[in-house]
C-alpha cells in the first residue's frame, strides 16, 4: 500500500472566499504536494456558512469521496473521507507543476508589493537579518499572487521512431 499523508485541521482561513492567505496556505501545501479535499461549508452558523476546516491528501493513487457528518456537538460539521487506492504499475499519467502568471496576477503582485510595510528590512544593521527580511515578505507576496498548479497529463505511448531510423530499417 503506498504511503501517504493526510493532514486535517481547522485552519482559519475561508477556503469559499478567494483571498491572499488562502492563496498562500494552498500555495505552500502544494509545495509538499499536498492538495484540498473539501469543496463544502464546514460550519454553520446564523445563515452562514464559511469553510475553515479541511482535508489535504497527497497521493495520486487514491481515489477519495468527501462528505459533512452533522454532529450536534459542534458549530462545526465533521468531515469524512473514504480513500480508495489503485495501483498503476504502468501508469502513462503524468504531472507537471506550474505558476500562472498572467497580467491580472502581475497586476496583483505589484500591488501587494507596493501596499506593503517596508520598515523591517531597513531597522535591522545586519545585512543578512535585512536581506532575510526582504526576501520573506516578497516571497510570500510572489506565493500568494503566483500559486503553484499541479496537471496531470497524458503520455503519448506511440514509438519513437524518427527518420533516420525508418531509413537505416529500411535499409
Amino acid at each position: 500500500m503506498p504511503t501517504g499523508v493526510i493532514l486535517c485541521s481547522n485552519f482559519n482561513i475561508n477556503h469559499l472566499d478567494d483571498t491572499p492567505r488562502k492563496h498562500l496556505l494552498e500555495s505552500l501545501l502544494a509545495s509538499f504536494n499536498l492538495f484540498s479535499t473539501v469543496n463544502f461549508p464546514t460550519r454553520i452558523c446564523n445563515n452562514s456558512g464559511t469553510h475553515i476546516d479541511n482535508i489535504y491528501i497527497n497521493t495520486e493513487d487514491c481515489n477519495f469521496s468527501i462528505f459533512p457528518l452533522i454532529n450536534d456537538i459542534s458549530d462545526h460539521e465533521a468531515q469524512i473521507i473514504n480513500l480508495t487506492y489503485t495501483f498503476n504499475f504502468i501508469s502513462n499519467r503524468f504531472s507537471s507543476f506550474s505558476r500562472k502568471i498572467n497580467k491580472e496576477s502581475t497586476l496583483k503582485f505589484k500591488k501587494l508589493l507596493s501596499y506593503e510595510n517596508w520598515e523591517d528590512v531597513f531597522v535591522d544593521k545586519d545585512v543578512n537579518t535585512l536581506f532575510n527580511n526582504f526576501l520573506n515578505t516578497y516571497l510570500r507576496i510572489f506565493y500568494a499572487c503566483f500559486p503553484i498548479r499541479k496537471e496531470t497529463k497524458h503520455k503519448n505511448c506511440k514509438p519513437r521512431l524518427t527518420t533516420g531510423i525508418r531509413i537505416s530499417c529500411a535499409k
